[in-house]
Parts: structure tokens; sequence; C-alpha cells
């Protein structure tokens, strides 16, 4: 039987060697560091982890979850091992205090990086909107997809609980700005079915000085001025209306800026007939669509062309680089107006420094539209 009586000299060891030895093998740790720990009491508004330290460090419920918690049982159970990072140094008690969210947090960036590296589509959900576009979430952070890149005839108020296809447009997490389009998205997935060469049927929707807009399936494809006949135009308006049917050859895809260039040139018979006549133009289109392609095809695989032919090929090409050049000015004006109408107005200042968005203004004009969206689309996030 052991003697509880006996003394500190007796057993050769005193308080002060118990707390010499404690110090001795305590671990030490600093804010910022990914450790183990066991949960072992759990309180109404956060919980006590045992990591080792000489006191029990301290996860208040805000910390749980990158997503909003109710109550700490949604996230954790007693006894239950996991990983914590350190969020604060020891307060005046000697106590840490721990986080979950940073973590997840960290490995949500991780994850929106890769998806942006492999050009993914991602789907979610809108929570809110604003003046300058609607707010998502992706991997638990929040994202901003400007009004310019929401493709819907909807009022954005009507798009709050319906889920979106999205294309990653910027990710940066150093600047805590996760902005995403709609747009792009849409552009895409009809893209993915069409190909140059290929004669489709639009809706003229927009006539601009320097060309037409184009409705295909719900997409906007540009028929640039030079690229209508091989005569000279004055003014598209001369040629086409607002809601005419037209035919027209695809000339160019570009599903990185979700850019579609049209043309009718290449598909007159003779120069000059879509001013002429432009019934044979569109009777002759899938006919002369097939020379187009068996041209390209040939200029690909280095074959000789017959001279006549050839004059043709670098027709088509100079005209297609020209359509393409000209819609990168076209939609730097386009760009330009879509801010002056969407300028958000300013919201309150988020508290948490990954609740803030935006993103830089563009810097060369073929970023302002299909790249990334200007500075005054992106308002600061709102409050939950």
């Amino acid at each position: 039987m052991v003697n509880q009586n006996l003394t500190a000299t007796e057993i050769g060891f005193t308080h002060e060697d118990f707390a010499a030895l404690l110090d001795k093998y305590d671990y030490h740790f600093s804010p910022g560091d990914i450790v183990p720990g066991t949960v072992f009491s759990i309180e109404p508004r956060g919980a006590l982890i045992d990591i080792g330290a000489k006191t029990a460090a301290y996860i208040p419920i805000q910390e749980m979850s990158i997503n909003r918690v109710d109550a700490p049982e949604e996230v954790l159970q007693s006894n239950e091992t996991r990983e914590f990072f350190i969020l604060t140094d020891e307060n005046e008690d000697g106590q840490l205090t721990l986080s979950i969210r940073r973590i997840e947090y960290m490995r949500a960036w991780e994850r929106v990086r890769q998806l942006q590296a492999e050009d993914a589509t991602v789907r979610s959900g809108v929570f809110a909107t604003n003046r300058g576009g609607a707010l998502v979430r992706i991997e638990g952070l929040r994202g901003f997809i400007p009004g310019s890149h929401i493709s819907t005839r909807k009022p954005k108020e009507d798009l709050v609980g319906e889920e979106l296809p999205l294309k990653f447009l910027e990710v940066d997490e150093e600047r805590n700005r996760l902005v995403l389009s709609h747009r792009r998205a849409l552009v895409e997935r009809k893209m993915n079915r069409l190909e140059v060469g290929e004669v489709v049927i639009g809706t003229v929707r927009g006539i601009k000085p320097y060309g037409a807009f184009i409705d295909i399936g719900g997409v906007s494809g540009l028929l640039h001025i030079s690229e209508i006949s091989h005569e000279h135009i004055d003014t598209p308006h001369s040629v086409f209306n607002v809601n005419d049917e037209v035919k027209v050859m695809i000339i160019d895809l570009d599903a990185e800026r979700g850019r579609i260039s049209l043309s009718t040139k290449q598909l007159e018979p003779e120069p000059g007939d879509m001013i002429k006549n432009r019934d044979l133009v569109y009777d002759k289109a899938e006919e002369m669509a097939a020379k187009y392609r068996e041209q390209m095809l040939a200029k690909q695989q280095g074959l000789t062309v017959a001279p006549a032919e050839a004059e043709e090929v670098v027709s088509a090409e100079e005209g297609a680089e020209e359509a393409v050049t000209a819609e990168q000015t076209v939609e730097v004006v386009e760009a330009v107006e879509a801010v002056t109408e969407e300028t958000p107005a300013a919201t309150e200042t988020a508290k948490e420094p990954e609740e803030i968005l935006g993103t830089e203004t563009a810097k060369e004009p073929e970023e302002i539209l299909g790249v990334a969206a200007t500075e005054e689309e992106i308002p600061a996030a709102i409050e939950e």
C-alpha cells in the first residue's frame, strides 16, 4: 500500500520539478501552424480542444466552418480528432484560439485554382444580387458574376435561387477575388457544337457602324462590315435591318474569349451578290461553304492550290483576321458601355478578408470582355 503521507523530500520530486518537466516537453505552438487535436468539451458557442498544450485550446463557433454554423454539434463531436489551425497566440490565461475555417478556406482556394487551370465549368446557385451583378458560392468561397457576364433576359433579382453554369474569369487569393462568367459558359457550350466553315441561320439583333450582331441559338456573333461582301459597303444599315433572318458562315471561333466571327462575303458566288442578289447567296451558301472548307483543308495540308483558288483562300484568311481584330475593338466599346450602365453603388465593407470581392481594371483591350471584368463592375461583398 502506498504511503500518502510521504513528503516532497522523501519523494525527491517537487512541484517545481514537475513544472520544469512540463516546460521541457511542452510543444511550442505558433499562429499559422496546423496541428492535430481532440475535442473534449463542447460549449454553447465553441469547444475546448486538447492539442497537447498546458491549457486546452478554444475554437469559437464562427471559426468552425467556412459556411454558417448555428451550433457546434453541426461540425464537432466529443472525442473527435482532427486538424486545427492555430489562429492566435496564447491569451493571458495561456489559451490558444483555433480555427477549422481557415483550413477549409486555404483548401478551397487551392481547389478553385485547380478548376481554373482545367478551364472547368462549375455550377452554383445565386444567393444575392446587387446593382453590379450576382453573388454565388464556389467551394464555400464567395464569387461574383459581373452584370455584363450574366447571359439571361431575366431581371437580376429573379436569379436568386437559380443555379447557373459558370466559367472562371479571375482567381486571386491574395486579393480575395473570385470572378466568374455565366455568358462564357453558355457561349462555350454552344461553340462546342459549332465548327469553322459551318453555315448557320441567325437573326440580326443589333447593327453598328462596324458590323452586325447576329444571334445564333442564344449566342451572339459578329458579322464585321468587311465580311459582308467583296464589294465596298458604306454601312451595314444599307444591307440589313434588325430582326432580319440571315445565313452566315462561321470563320472563327474563340472559346476562351467567347467570340464568334461570321461572314457572308465568303458565301458570295460572285463579288457583290450580297448587295445585288441576296437570295442567290443563301441558295448557294452550303455549296460555297463546302468550297471554303476544301480550300482551308488544302491550305492546312500544304497542298498546291490553283492560282484563282489561292487568291480566294488568302482573301478568306485576311477577312477572318480583319473580323477578329475588329471584334476586339468592338468588344472594348461594348465593355465600356456595359460598365457605364452597371457601375454599382458602394456597399458595406466586408468584415472578413475572404469576403472582399473585386477585380483589377483590364490592362489590355481584349481583357475587357470575355477575360476579366473591370474594377467598377466588382462591388464589395454583401454581408450575410
